[in-house]
C-alpha cells in the first residue's frame, strides 16, 4: 500500500533555482515530484526564478507557483538568476503567508540560501536535495587548475556547510551520498532516485506489432542494410543514437558527434541531440567540419510529445557526461525500452549492465565510443531487443511513485521531529 492511502495531506513548499519551461534533470526532477505531490492531495508551492524576471503566481499541474523576482544571466542563453536583496523579502512573505508543513528544497544558492535560513527562523523543518556538483561549473570558469582547484574546494565547503543545517539530506544516487561523504560530510544522507513515470513510456514498450501506426519502423541491421542495399526503404531507417540533456561543455555531446564520424560510413549511423545551451551551434560546425552534417540532427529544445517520438526512434540512447549524480534523461531512455551507451563515469555506471543492457566506455574515449556504436548497429534484431528489454529489468525500481513514497514518509519524519522538539 502506497503512504498517499493514508498520509495527511501537508502544506510543501519546494523552492528550486530551475524549474518549468527551463529543460534540465533537477527543473524536471521539481516539476515532477512537486504535480505528484499535488496528485496525492498535497498542497505544493514552488518558489523558482521568474522566466520573465516579473514576479507571479500561477497554478500548473495542480502547483501553486511562484515565480520571484529575476535577471538575465548574460552568459547562458536562457538561465534567469536571483538576487539576494530581492529574494530574502519575497521568501520571508512566502514563507510568513503559506505556513508550511515542511520545506524541499532543492539547492543552495540564492533561493535555496534563504529557504535553509528563513525556515530555521520560523521553525520549519527543511528536507534538502543535492544534484549540485563542483565539477557543473568547472567549464564555464577559465582559471589556471591551481585556481580552481581551490574555488572547487570552497564549493564542497559551502555545499557542506548549508546542506548540513538541513533536518534531512537526500540524493538521487548511493554514488552521490558516498561523494558528498567523501567531501567532507558527517549527517546522514539518503539515496532516493529522482524517478520517473514509468507508465509514460508503456506505449513505447509495446512489440512493434501494437505500436501506433505513426511509429517510425525498428531500424534494420547492419547485415540486413548491406545485404539489401538497393532497397530504399532500408536506407530510409539507418540506426540512430539518441543525446537527451543540456548541450554545456560537461555533457560532452561533442564526444557523440565525433564517434560517429568514425563509425563506418556503410552502417549510416545518424544521431538525434535533443536540448538548448551553448553548445548549440558549436555541434552543428562540428558535424559540417567532420562531413556529416546531414547525419548529425541538432534540434535544440523541442516539446514533450516530440520528446516521446524521438525515444521511440532512435536505437539506442547514449550519455557520455562525465558529471551525472543520476541523469534522468537515461531513465527515460530506458523505459523507453532502448538500450544505452553510457560514460564509465559518477552514477552512470549504475544504469547499464555491461554487455546486458547496453554498454559503458572510458570517458572521452572517442575511438571507443565509436566501437560500442558499431557494437550495437551490427546486433541483430532478436539480441537488439534481448538487450532492451533487459533495460526494463533496470528502470523498474526507478517508478516515481516509490520516490513520492520515500519522500513522504521523511516528511512525515521530520514534522514529527519538529513537534516533539517544539513540546
Amino acid at each position: 500500500m502506497s503512504a498517499h492511502s493514508h498520509t495527511p495531506a501537508r502544506r510543501i513548499l519546494i523552492p528550486t533555482e530551475t524549474y518549468a519551461p527551463e529543460v534540465n534533470g533537477a527543473a524536471k526532477f521539481a516539476e515532477r515530484l512537486a504535480a505528484g505531490l499535488a496528485a496525492r492531495g498535497n498542497d505544493v508551492h514552488v518558489a523558482c526564478p521568474s522566466a520573465t524576471g516579473k514576479a507571479s503566481v500561477s497554478t500548473e499541474e495542480g502547483v501553486t507557483v511562484h515565480r520571484l523576482t529575476s535577471h538575465r544571466w548574460p552568459l547562458h542563453p536562457t538561465w534567469t538568476i536571483c538576487m539576494p536583496w530581492e529574494t530574502k523579502p519575497e521568501l520571508s512573505r512566502l514563507l510568513d503567508s503559506l505556513q508550511p508543513d515542511v520545506v524541499h528544497t532543492q539547492a543552495h544558492f540564492v533561493i535555496g540560501r534563504y529557504a535553509f535560513s528563513e525556515a530555521s527562523k520560523r521553525g520549519i523543518p527543511v528536507v534538502a536535495t543535492n544534484h549540485f556538483m563542483p565539477d557543473n561549473v568547472r567549464p564555464y570558469v577559465r582559471a589556471p587548475k591551481a585556481l580552481l582547484d581551490g574555488g572547487t574546494a570552497v564549493a564542497w565547503w559551502d555545499l557542506r556547510r548549508k546542506f548540513q543545517s538541513a533536518d534531512f539530506i537526500t540524493v538521487p544516487t548511493q554514488l552521490a551520498a558516498d561523494l558528498l561523504t567523501q567531501n567532507g560530510f558527517s549527517s546522514p544522507i539518503r539515496a532516493v532516485s529522482c524517478g520517473i513515470d514509468l507508465e509514460r513510456f508503456t506505449h513505447l514498450r509495446d512489440d512493434r506489432a501494437g505500436l501506433p501506426e505513426t511509429a517510425s519502423p525498428e531500424p534494420p541491421t547492419a547485415t540486413e542494410r548491406t545485404a539489401a542495399s538497393s532497397d530504399a526503404e532500408a536506407a530510409a531507417t539507418p540506426p540512430r543514437v539518441l543525446f537527451v540533456g543540456r548541450l554545456s561543455s560537461e555533457k560532452h555531446a561533442a564526444d557523440i558527434v565525433e564517434a560517429v564520424a568514425k563509425t563506418d560510413p556503410a552502417l549510416g549511423l545518424e544521431a538525434d541531440i535533443v536540448g538548448g545551451g551553448d553548445q548549440e551551434e558549436p555541434l552543428k560546425e562540428l558535424a559540417a567540419e567532420l562531413g556529416i552534417a546531414d547525419r548529425v540532427h541538432v534540434l535544440g529544445k523541442i516539446s514533450d510529445k516530440e520528446l516521446m517520438n524521438a525515444y521511440q526512434r532512435c536505437t539506442f540512447f547514449c550519455m557520455p557526461s562525465t558529471a551525472e549524480l543520476q541523469s534522468i534523461a537515461t531513465l527515460e531512455a530506458l523505459a523507453s525500452r532502448k538500450p544505452v551507451v553510457l560514460a564509465d563515469a559518477v552514477a552512470l555506471p549504475h544504469l547499464v549492465r555491461d554487455g546486458i543492457n547496453g554498454f559503458l566506455f572510458p570517458p572521452r574515449d572517442i575511438e571507443e565510443l565509436a566501437s560500442r556504436f558499431t557494437q550495437i548497429c551490427e546486433l541483430s534484431d532478436t539480441n537488439l531487443d534481448t538487450m532492451a528489454r533487459a533495460s526494463l529489468d533496470v528502470v523498474a525500481k526507478h517508478d516515481i511513485e516509490y520516490t513520492l513514497d520515500t519522500f513522504e514518509s521523511i516528511y512525515s519524519k521530520v514534522i514529527a521531529e519538529g513537534l516533539d522538539a517544539a513540546v
